[in-house]
């Protein structure tokens, strides 16, 4: 079944049995008036409470400076000054680690969503670093969003999809196949078979 448009669609378990991808989903949550930020696994809860009739709406910026924080410290709470992946923190993890350009990884990004969940005054911008050379875990990242990577890589690992001259463009017009219907979003050799008349324009 193809994947219809989102205005069609009457329930979150309908629209969970298709794929989004990020920026989709942005989209959708700013056409609704509704959080647009975050990751694809916040933006997927931001769309499930909208279809169980609850809106989550954009939280408003806060600025360190109304809590007395003019400064950032490793000391300082993550909440606190309003943390966020942006040029003032990425400047601060810079001076912190001298790598430059710093880059946050995905435990970093986990962890700062579920602090922001949970309401964690506590946990500092320290921690944050600890998690970074992974002295601390906090929250590991939900690799479920990287099923693309995975569909290719499964692909790869056929040997019989060899016979494609691009691979990896053949890949991605099944991934297209997969992504659009309600099956499930996994790289199986039953799939390359069922559609092997239609692949074969890319041999």
């Amino acid at each position: 079944m193809a994947r219809p448009e989102f205005k069609d669609i009457k329930s979150f378990e309908e629209f969970s049995k298709y794929y989004w991808y990020r920026e989709e989903l942005i989209k959708i949550c700013r056409s609704l008036g509704l959080k647009s930020d975050g990751g694809k696994i916040e933006l997927n809860k931001v769309i499930e409470a909208y279809f169980n009739g609850e809106k989550i709406l954009p939280e408003r910026p806060r600025s360190c400076a109304t809590n007395g924080l003019t400064t950032l410290s490793l000391n300082t709470s993550l909440l606190a000054c309003n943390f966020t992946f942006g040029l003032r923190f990425r400047e601060f993890f810079e001076k912190q680690t001298g790598i430059k350009p710093f880059k946050f990884n995905v435990d970093m990004v986990a962890s700062v969503k579920k602090i922001k969940e949970t309401g964690d005054s506590d946990f500092t911008l320290g921690d944050l670093l600890d998690i970074y050379y992974g002295k601390k875990t906090y929250v590991k990242y939900d690799n479920s969003a990287l099923q693309w990577n995975r569909f290719v890589k499964d692909f790869y690992a056929d040997k019989t999809t060899e016979v494609f001259s691009e691979r990896l463009k053949t890949a991605a017009a099944l991934w297209r196949i997969v992504r659009e219907s309600d099956k499930p979003k996994v790289y199986s050799h039953e799939l390359l078979e069922i559609h092997h008349d239609f692949l074969c324009n890319y041999k």
